[in-house]
């Protein structure tokens, strides 16, 4: 009973705030937006390419990849999804990723015999899920719009679906981690700056050393990207990829239980701003 209330609470915070909808509309919007871009891009510089000419500059080749390949524009879909999309979703979430807990009026009432697991499993269902949904729904999009302003669909459908699915899971695990940060030291906003420097930083290492391939969560946006450049199966199998959704899927659970875990041993101070006497 008390997790099923918990399950409402966080549903009713999550979509009767509109944080959905507004996370729905950013999603949509970047799948829409990044292949148009691609594409005026192109048509900008088909206008332009008398002036290059001009100037001995030949952009002919470049003018006619961005104005033929749609895979050029999934795949910057793609990337926005793994990249700003996700800050967005995470600075949205940090009320419910621990911040409420600095609110002495929705502070965890430990006291009042709420347990630790029905504060914290309704996060890691209702948040993650979502931001995986989206994923899949703004790659779906985004080969949508591609194929119909693109003069040659160069991608498959099972390819976008599964650059989805990768980005999406990609996203589920920094949302977890931000959740079990967040709600571990009760300070939201640090743990959003650390999830969004590491999804920044960290996958860009691991390619910069060519380790891309390695088993990790990190640099599941890499293995999108590939999905949809036709490229993944030929440098990894399917072994390989299943291999390391699954390892992000074992990270993600342990991530719950340490959250569990901080929950259980960190004491509550409820008395907020008040004087002491």
């Amino acid at each position: 009973m008390q997790t099923k209330a918990c399950f409402v609470k966080e549903y009713l915070a999550f979509f009767r705030t509109k944080k959905f909808l507004i996370l729905a509309c950013v999603f949509l919007g970047w799948s829409v937006f990044s292949p148009l871009m691609i594409r005026g891009l192109g048509i900008l510089m088909d206008f332009l390419t008398p002036i290059y000419q001009e100037f001995g500059v030949d952009v002919a080749g470049m003018t006619e990849m961005l104005g033929s390949s749609s895979s050029l524009g999934v795949l910057s879909a793609v990337s926005d999804l793994t990249g700003a999309c996700l800050i967005v979703f995470l600075l949205l979430i940090n009320n419910n990723a621990g911040g409420e807990q600095r609110k002495r009026s929705i502070i965890i009432p430990l006291s009042s015999g709420l347990r630790s697991v029905g504060y914290i499993f309704p996060k890691f269902v209702i948040y993650p899920l979502s931001a995986f949904v989206l994923a899949v729904f703004g790659a779906l999009a985004s080969y949508g719009i591609s194929a119909l302003v693109f003069a040659h669909n160069d991608v498959t459908l099972g390819g976008v679906f599964l650059a989805g699915v990768l980005a999406g899971v990609c996203l589920m695990f920094y949302v977890c981690a931000h959740v079990t940060v967040g709600t571990a030291t009760g300070r939201a906003g640090l743990s959003a700056a650390i999830c969004i420097v590491a999804s920044l930083l960290i996958p860009n290492i691991f390619a910069f050393a060519s380790l891309e391939e390695m088993y990790n969560p990190f640099t599941l946006n890499l293995l999108a990207a590939k999905a949809i450049q036709l490229e993944l199966f030929s440098s990894s199998g399917p072994a390989d990829v299943f291999i390391s959704v699954l390892i992000a899927l074992l990270l993600m659970a342990l991530f719950y239980f340490l959250a569990i875990f901080a929950q259980k041993a960190k004491k509550i101070d409820n008395s907020g701003n008040e004087k002491r006497i």
